[in-house]
């Protein structure tokens, strides 16, 4: 009952004109960036932070919570007209969406994705307001070694999974717990890698560092690769659903939610897992599986479903614990701090009227993001029509203003050009930033927790371990970073395998090219074929 009187008080206060008007706002903004190709939400809320910073704590984050949504919403529009993913858990939905829209079903594959996001937002929104508090309480309990343990795993986790290799992705990590230990040193006050500049005295902005890595450093990286084809865009018009697609979507919505909210609200759970699995699970189950792989509407409702219910399940240990599990809340978690906010186990206790404002905001924003943008698809799907260019131009400027508009200071412009330039050669050697912006975030968090704990035990590395779930933690931390040799040494020790005959059909030659620093296999025309010489082929 308590959680349901703050949740009115909640819709009290975001309800009023003003709130209401920003809410609308941040639906608009979030979904016109959102949809622009190349941009997740990520990028959206990122570039769009600092137009929140006039605002007062409670107008920006109600504004904040429609450009979230907003945002996830202008992802799905790309990866069905366009074929291409704003980011990796939009990848299953452009599999069938594209293909729907290919065959002159644009409109339904827009629908079905805009009424599965407002069902699996509405309830992942109602799960995150009933799961939240319960989460408080638990992580209240907790003392400085178990919460140590805690940002340990969910950096040690989210990095394991992301990128190409581990070891690109520790790497990532280790820019960012260094760019973290910038500035002064909050025990001894001691200057750290300021390079005598006292502007680096209190470290680097953190909206700064998200800002160059996920815009200046994504639009760089997309600059350099520029189309020079104009994008083929499908047309369309009113997104509508007959009977027969109502009959086949509403169960993977329903999946799709169950399958994806519990994914979002672990450290290392994500988006990308739950959409493949609502896929897979939909594929099973339907009744038309010879339309899979041609356009079919259950593979865009589920995954679609399973994509935003992750979204509202990320706010769980964000919220709770003030750990980001994606790149996302990485970026919200910085707007947090910028107000000199500290999301965690107090948050709730000291900030309560505008963490339940926030929480009612989702519920008004995914709603807004229904009837707004189903009569708006054919404007998003002009904007589709920019040229890209001008785009990323206009990506870079309003880039540099929300870094000049923190601290009015020039030499943050400076720190937004270094640190974005590191974004793209990241890009370039395919180390996955999501870890470098957790360690930025973290690490000083992380840093405060250990010293707090070493004091405890009086300087004894056994306090680290002192709680039983510090303990359970670490075996789980272990187990991560230990589970890949073991799994190699048993496929090395494995008996192999008879060999199997496989006729050839073509010739395969390991092409480098510049996509990120890997290698591709893809078939060279060049290398004569074993049965005589090459057939003539017409090249893209």
């Amino acid at each position: 009952m308590d959680v349901f009187s703050s949740l009115m008080d909640g819709f009290a206060t975001a309800l009023t004109p003003m709130n209401f008007l920003y809410a609308v706002i941040g639906v608009v903004l979030g979904t016109a960036v959102g949809v622009l190709p190349g941009l997740g939400p990520a990028m959206t809320v990122a570039l769009l932070l600092p137009v929140t910073y006039a605002l007062e704590p409670t107008s920006a984050f109600i504004m904040f919570a429609g450009i979230y949504y907003g945002g996830m919403y202008g992802g799905s529009t790309t990866s069905i007209l366009l074929n291409t993913p704003g980011e990796s858990s939009s990848v299953v939905t452009a599999i069938e969406g594209n293909k729907m829209a290919k065959a002159g079903r644009a409109a339904q594959a827009l629908a079905t994705a805009a009424i599965g996001s407002f069902v699996a937002g509405t309830i992942g929104t109602a799960l995150l307001a009933v799961c939240a508090p319960i989460v408080v309480k638990f992580a209240v309990s907790l003392g400085a070694p178990s919460y140590m343990a805690i940002m340990v795993l969910a950096l040690l986790a989210v990095t394991a999974v992301l990128g190409s290799s581990r070891l690109r992705g520790f790497a990532s990590l280790g820019l960012g717990l260094a760019i973290g230990l910038v500035g002064m040193d909050a025990v001894t006050g001691q200057r750290r890698l300021t390079f005598g500049q006292p502007l680096l005295a209190d470290g680097l902005d953190i909206v700064v560092v998200a800002v160059a890595i996920f815009a200046v450093g994504e639009a760089l990286w997309v600059a350099a690769h520029l189309r020079r084809t104009p994008m083929q865009i499908i047309p369309v018009g009113q997104p509508w659903m007959g009977k027969e697609d109502w009959k086949r979507s509403w169960k993977p919505w329903l999946r799709g939610t169950a399958l994806g909210f519990p994914f979002g609200a672990l450290p290392a759970g994500g988006a990308e897992i739950p959409t493949f699995l609502s896929y897979i699970t939909e594929k099973r189950l339907t009744k038309h599986p010879e339309e899979f792989g041609k356009g079919a509407i259950e593979g865009v409702a589920g995954p679609e479903a399973a994509n935003n219910a992750a979204a509202a399940g990320t706010l769980t240990p964000m919220l709770a614990l003030g750990l980001p599990t994606n790149a996302t809340a990485a970026v919200m978690l910085a707007a947090f701090t910028s107000y000199g906010i500290q999301p965690g186990p107090q948050l709730f206790a000291t900030e309560g009227p505008l963490v339940w404002a926030l929480i009612a905001s989702l519920f008004i924003g995914n709603f807004l993001l229904l009837i707004i943008n189903l009569p708006l698809a054919p404007v998003w799907a002009k904007l589709l029509q920019l040229p890209r260019p001008y785009l990323y131009a206009g990506i870079l400027f309003f880039a540099t203003l929300g870094a000049y508009s923190v601290n009015l200071q020039a030499f943050d412009l400076a720190i937004l050009l270094v640190v974005g330039a590191l974004g793209f050669m990241m890009r370039r050697f395919g180390l996955p930033v999501l870890p470098l912006v957790l360690g930025v975030i973290l690490g000083p968090r992380l840093e405060k927790q250990l010293r707090q704990t070493l004091q405890l035990s009086a300087g004894d590395p056994a306090g680290l371990w002192s709680e039983p779930i510090a303990v359970v933690i670490y075996i789980i931390v272990a187990v991560i970073l230990i589970w890949p040799l073991l799994y190699k040494l048993w496929r090395r020790n494995r008996p192999a395998a008879a060999p199997v005959s496989v006729p050839v059909a073509a010739p395969v030659a390991a092409v480098t090219r510049n996509d990120g620093g890997h290698a591709t296999n893809v078939p060279s025309a060049n290398v004569p074929d074993r049965n005589g010489p090459p057939e003539s082929k017409e090249q893209p």
